[in-house]
């Protein structure tokens, strides 16, 4: 595996590869769920990129960019493992130049949810993707469904830009009670810890009034309140239940193709999961 820091090398690099390539980009501090898009990317393709790269333009200015945990030694140990064959690492200055002024925007399915509580957030997630998939040139770029909107943005650039690849949104892994895997889990402490898999749980639970036969979008949502009611350290920013494709909130009653999501705060740590019925 070789470690990558320029955008001339990394042009030279993908230049020398032939056959299908795999990208998994990252914002580092690897946990399973990124070894798992690795290790499936290893499988499917002849090549494998990985890019590690904590992107400033998709963090507002009172998000955590400075305090992003970090690890870049362990992490290239986990991809070398994982068969990478090359790590891409660039610096925020190589990334975005002096005098850069370009960006993605996408429309519809960027605006509600995540997009509505963090505005700018899936420009700056386009902007650094779309840059990344022409630097790699990927045959297939992998991404978790943990992030359910953020796959949604990227399939409909990657659509709409006419990029040649497969976008491949890969099962979210989770810990053994069902807390979805996030490098931010690293800043909840203890008690913290044991309160987070209320997210699971209330998601759970709405699948579980929905295979009992209830399609009320409103009773659903009001379901997984229910439950992150229960929990004294869950402050709830949102609980949805939406349309899987276009994200916008379902009002009347729907036989498949819902996407259950929230983001609930937990001291001062912001989780988000989501569930596909």
């Amino acid at each position: 595996m070789i470690q990558i820091t320029s955008i001339a090398d990394m042009h030279a690099a993908r230049r020398s590869l032939t056959g299908s390539v795999g990208l998994v980009p990252t914002m580092g501090y690897l946990h399973a769920g990124h070894i798992a898009l690795a290790t499936r990317a290893r499988a499917e393709n002849d090549h494998v990129i990985a890019t590690i790269f904590v992107n400033p333009t998709q963090f507002g200015p009172n998000e955590d960019l400075a305090a992003y945990p970090r690890d870049l030694p362990r992490d290239l140990a986990l991809l070398a493992e994982a068969g990478c064959d090359i790590v891409f690492t660039p610096t925020p200055e190589a990334v975005y130049p002096p005098g850069f002024q370009t960006y993605v925007t996408v429309e519809e399915v960027a605006l509600p949810l995540e997009g509505a509580r963090r505005p700018g957030h899936f420009r700056g997630v386009a902007t650094v993707v779309a840059k990344l998939f022409n630097l790699a040139r990927p045959t297939r770029a992998y991404f978790g469904q943990k992030d359910a909107q953020q796959a949604r943005v990227i399939q409909t650039m990657a659509l709409d830009l006419n990029f040649d690849l497969e976008v491949v949104v890969c099962p979210t892994v989770r810990e053994p009670d069902g807390l979805a895997m996030s490098s931010r889990n690293a800043y909840l402490t203890p008690e913290q810890r044991r309160a987070a898999p209320v997210l699971h749980r209330a998601l759970t639970a709405a699948q579980q009034a929905w295979m009992d036969g209830t399609r009320d979008p409103a009773q659903l949502r009001q379901c997984m309140l229910d439950v992150l009611a229960a929990e004294p350290l869950a402050a709830v920013e949102y609980v949805s239940a939406a349309n899987a494709q276009s994200l916008a909130e379902l009002h009347e009653p729907a036989r498949e193709g819902v996407l259950l999501s929230l983001a609930v705060r937990i001291g001062r740590t912001r989780l988000i999961d989501n569930l596909v019925l």
